[in-house]
């Protein structure tokens, strides 16, 4: 395959050829030490302050050029910002010699990096500028950019919306759209915030496979692979649940890990098949301590993030200020359906969704159904956060047994703008009603059910060794970053979600 090449690249490579031709390295090696930013000269510069200025460096990517012949006006944009350089020929370029101007500043083209030394000042037009005394090119950009145009006040007309190119050429899409970092700026500190929350409270952050030979922790359909060196299939992991129990039963207090997860499932813009979920398990507490911690994180991270508790999604406020409101899962289906299924059975359920038009089919148990009803009926209906609480045992394969309502587990769900943030037990540590629980799972995949949990004989062992009453939650980061960075879609807040593959054209 070879490389088609527009007429700009064509002209550009040319540049680059006559650069190299000239003794000019476009890529040089060098360090290059970068002794200011953007934001920082023009937050801390003054009259008071330009002594402080009277030699700086800087460097980042052109992103507009002047050309008034024997000045240059250029705007370059670094990790902070964007700032003006005046170029000046005789400046770069003392004495006779002005070779220098025509091999490199005429050459330059919108994308390229470069770094220049000299004094901050203030141009007649009242702009803050660094006045050049040298210039060196650092790096050739050999792709124009797509062109977005900005006004003096920094309003982005043009802008380049296209979701095709902007999450498969996120790299791109970051240079012409810098707002776009500060998304993933505070999904930084979001993790960071609940880590220092965790750690705060003598949690341990660990690390387990990501590799597995059962895909166990969660009811979902995994990626297969095959591990060479032992000749047996693996699995990528669905969660990391099972095994941050084994520490539990080890004697750990409280573990937590931020779990990359694979799930071989469908895309939409709350899905994608890699996904990062934060869980942890503490010894010792039930849900109900669960959901207290649980309010007070999700309070945490809404001030860290906005300096307040309501957040701002779309045109609706969310309120993280605890307490949340708390239904159980039957009284949120009769409360939007009319309908009472908390005593029928599997048969009984199958009828009611096909009476409300929702899709079922023979491989769904009892707990399936409801899930159905659940998803399809209510939960869209939960804007502000709630805890959907206290489902049917046949829904949670890992949850202990309600200790006052018979048939039902001690589960929550927090809901937020109707969909589901986090997932938590009160964990079943019976090893003998978990191996029942899971033998039920067994059936359910003998029916067809490909998210059915498969056995982990492992698992069970180390329950039959002991682990102490336990709670454990789930939290989805990537939704959980949609909601707190007021983003539509999960694409918005993955620097590179899963894409189908690129068709490349060929000669």
């Amino acid at each position: 395959m070879s490389q088609q090449l527009s007429e700009q690249e064509v002209i550009r490579r040319d540049k680059l050829k006559a650069l190299q031709q000239n003794g000019i390295d476009a890529y040089p090696a060098a360090l290059y030490p970068v002794s200011y930013y953007s934001a920082n000269i023009k937050e801390q510069f003054s009259e008071e302050t330009k002594e402080q200025f009277s030699h700086v460096t800087v460097a980042g990517r052109i992103m507009s050029i002047n050309d008034k012949g024997k000045v240059f006006f250029i705007k370059i944009q670094d990790s902070k910002g964007i700032i003006q350089l005046y170029v000046k020929r005789d400046d770069i370029c003392p004495g006779e010699d002005k070779t220098l101007f025509e091999k490199v500043v005429k050459q330059l083209d919108l994308g390229d990096i470069i770094g220049v030394t000299g004094f901050v000042f203030i141009t007649r037009t009242g702009e803050i500028s660094v006045h050049a005394q040298t210039l060196t090119l650092l790096a050739k950009s050999l792709k124009p950019l797509p062109v977005v145009k900005r006004d003096e006040q920094g309003n982005v007309y043009d802008a380049v919306t296209d979701p095709e190119f902007k999450y498969r050429q996120r790299y791109a899409d970051l240079i012409i759209n810098p707002e776009v970092k500060n998304t993933f700026i505070k999904r930084t500190k979001l993790i960071n915030t609940i880590r220092d929350f965790l750690n705060e409270r003598g949690a341990i952050e660990v690390d387990t496979p990501v590799l597995q030979n059962i895909p166990g922790g969660a009811a979902a359909k995994p990626f297969i692979t095959h591990h060479n060196a032992l000749d047996v299939p693996f699995y990528l992991r669905i969660a990391n649940e099972l095994y941050l129990k084994r520490l539990i039963v080890g004697g750990f207090d409280w573990v937590y890990e931020f779990s990359r997860n694979f799930r071989n499932e469908g895309m939409d813009r709350t899905h994608n098949p890699e996904f990062t979920v934060l869980e942890w398990y503490t010894a010792y507490k039930d849900y109900f301590w669960m959901m207290e911690v649980t309010e007070q994180v999700m309070e945490r991270i809404a001030i860290a993030l906005h300096g307040t508790t309501d957040v701002q999604v779309g045109d609706t406020t969310l309120s993280f200020k605890a307490p949340f409101k708390r239904v159980t899962i039957f009284d949120a289906i009769q409360e939007h359906t009319g309908i009472d299924v908390s005593s029928m059975n599997e048969e009984e359920l199958r009828k009611t969704c096909q009476q409300l038009n929702i899709h079922v089919d023979a491989s769904m148990g009892k707990g399936k159904l409801i899930d159905e009803l659940f998803s399809e009926t209510s939960e869209h209906k939960y804007v502000q956060p709630t805890f959907i609480m206290d489902y049917p045992v046949e829904m949670s394969p890992l949850t202990k047994k309600h200790r006052s309502k018979p048939g039902l587990v001690e589960r929550f769900e927090l809901m937020v703008n109707g969909k589901e943030i986090a997932n938590a037990y009160s964990e079943l540590n019976d090893p003998i009603d978990q191996r029942q629980r899971f033998e039920e799972q067994l059936e359910l995949m003998n029916r067809g059910d490909e998210e059915a949990m498969f056995i982990d004989h492992d698992f069970l062992r180390a329950l039959e060794y002991g682990m102490p009453p336990t709670s454990g939650i789930g939290i989805g980061i990537d939704r959980l970053c949609m909601l707190m960075t007021n983003q539509p879609s999960i694409q918005d807040v993955l620097l590179f979600p899963q894409m189908r593959p690129e068709k490349l054209e060929q000669e």
